[in-house]
């Protein structure tokens, strides 16, 4: 069976945002996309997807390398989770 998480629920569980709302608001105000594509906060993320945020000055791409199971992980543990693009 596969597991999927919504996209702002992921960005907050792996900390790449601070706060879910900021995940929704940057959903929200299209800079975050999923495999080049602009998304809504329930578009289900899947290992293997990579996610592009895009801020003022720079973008940061992440490749998602596992699905967390539980709400919050430690920042520690990123590396689990993501693998930044550069």
């Amino acid at each position: 069976m596969e597991y999927f998480l919504r996209i702002d629920k992921f960005l907050n569980a792996v900390n790449l945002t601070k706060r879910r709302a900021v995940a929704q608001d940057m959903i929200n105000e299209d800079v975050v996309l999923l495999n080049n594509k602009v998304v809504k906060p329930s578009k289900n993320v899947a290992i293997g997807d990579i996610i592009t945020l895009i801020y003022l000055a720079h973008e940061q791409r992440f490749e998602v390398l596992l699905l967390p199971t539980i709400k919050s992980t430690p920042k520690s543990q990123q590396h689990l989770y993501v693998k930044e693009i550069v």
